[in-house]
């Protein structure tokens, strides 16, 4: 619990990587290592927290026994709640607390080391870049992209993976950058407008293990169960081996076990 409060960022750059650090770590909690955070959130236990660190790292904890406590403190009982509801909306919940914690603890550097309104405009710019967890968690923010995307399915890439990584009634795993045009002379006129509309589109999506936006450079895949979107580095997948998954499940997905 000690290293909760060893780390004291003073500038606006500063609070910003503490602030990216500490959601990182929650997200990787409420997607990633979901099963894990589950089973430590038993409800026979006493008040628990979710606790994100700058180091990117999570835990379920006891609050702070100081009172007040050195930093603002998560939201208490989470662990009671989660037999009590269905587990997607029992994570939503979890992940719009942690979104007003982080929010607390940014905040309260910014008062506690003096911050000006120009650096407190700039600091909520800097984080309101970022999706917020619970946009992560749920898909929220790119449920309107996967909409649009989902009309334009081209058969070529010029991604790194190829189209036979492609799941029949999904969008296909590929890099981001968008499918080359058919190779028809005809239509490249046609075809570029629409690269140029789904690169568009596709800009607003969403890694579902980090929560950062599009990369152009990036490889990206989708998993066919819930068709969320991540880059290929923060699930451990190459395009070399996306070759060869006929259905690409994420973490989430191939960690889930039945729950009555």
């Amino acid at each position: 619990m000690d290293s909760k409060a060893q780390y004291n960022p003073r500038t606006v750059e500063e609070v910003f990587r503490d602030f990216k650090g500490r959601r990182a770590g929650l997200i990787k909690a409420l997607t990633i290592d979901v099963e894990e955070f589950y089973s430590q959130c038993d409800p026979e236990k006493e008040n628990l927290c979710l606790y994100g660190f700058p180091s990117e790292q999570w835990e379920v904890n006891l609050p702070a026994e100081e009172v007040p406590p050195e930093l603002p403190e998560p939201v208490l009982g989470i662990n009671f709640a989660r037999d009590g509801m269905q587990e997607k909306d029992w994570l939503s919940l979890v992940a719009v607390h942690s979104d007003a914690w982080l929010l607390a603890i940014a905040f309260y550097f910014g008062a506690r080391f003096g911050f000006d309104k120009a650096d407190r405009k700039r600091l909520f710019n800097m984080i309101n870049e970022l999706s917020t967890i619970y946009e992560v968690v749920t898909g929220a923010a790119k449920k309107q992209v996967k909409e649009k995307s989902s009309v334009s399915n081209h058969s070529g890439s010029k991604s790194k993976s190829s189209s036979k990584t492609r799941a029949p009634e999904s969008q296909a795993r590929q890099t981001k950058a968008l499918p080359l045009p058919l190779n028809d002379e005809d239509e490249d006129d046609d075809d570029d407008d629409l690269d140029d509309e789904d690169e568009e589109e596709h800009e607003e999506t969403l890694c579902g293990a980090c929560g950062e936006n599009y990369g152009t450079d990036e490889f990206w895949i989708c998993c066919d169960i819930c068709e969320k979107w991540f880059h290929g580095k923060c699930v451990k997948i190459t395009p070399a081996r996306a070759d060869h998954i006929k259905q690409y499940k994420c973490p989430s997905c191939s960690n889930k076990r039945a729950r009555p």
